[in-house]
């Protein structure tokens, strides 16, 4: 067996960052690529690291916003790791975290362009409730492409949380 699939074969876990763990920077630049936008929320927000095989392959960060309402601000999962379930994973244990932590709803934003997460979010439940026209022109010094699309809007989606949902 291949190194590489002795890692895939590794189970995954997913776990607080620890308070004397520095936060996994490249991993959250990857998601969201503004350092100055993630060091403004970063404070404020629980972050949660995937780990297979030793190594931090994945993770998310969850901010209260509004009472009962809290927002997944970042999922990142590293390109190696990708389309092998931590990103769905990642996911569903914000679903189970927020809930856990007596949120009614959670909420989210993702580019217009990021045709892989729009999918992953609505199989975990997430509906869109709108869009954020020209958000990442707006917001982001440099412009941003993904698949081949200028990302300019940011999609507002939602899931409620409330029991029997």
């Amino acid at each position: 067996m291949s190194a590489r699939a002795a890692q895939d074969a590794a189970p995954l876990s997913i776990r607080p960052l620890r308070p004397d763990e520095e936060p996994p920077w490249g991993l959250l630049l990857l998601a969201d690529p503004a350092a100055d936008m993630v060091r403004a929320y970063l404070p404020r927000a629980s972050v949660h690291v995937a780990e297979r095989g030793g190594r931090v392959v994945g993770e998310y960060a969850l901010l209260a916003t509004r009472p009962a309402t809290w927002e997944l601000v970042n999922v990142a999962v590293e390109p190696q790791s990708q389309g092998r379930g931590v990103g769905r994973a990642l996911v569903l244990h914000a679903i189970a975290t927020a809930r856990a932590a007596g949120a009614r709803v959670l909420e989210l934003g993702t580019g217009n362009a990021g045709i892989g997460q729009l999918a992953l979010y609505q199989r975990c439940g997430f509906r869109i409730v709108g869009v954020d026209l020209d958000f990442f022109t707006r917001h982001y010094p440099e412009p941003i492409e993904e698949n081949g699309i200028p990302c300019r809007d940011m999609i507002r989606l939602s899931l409620d949380l409330t029991p029997g949902t």
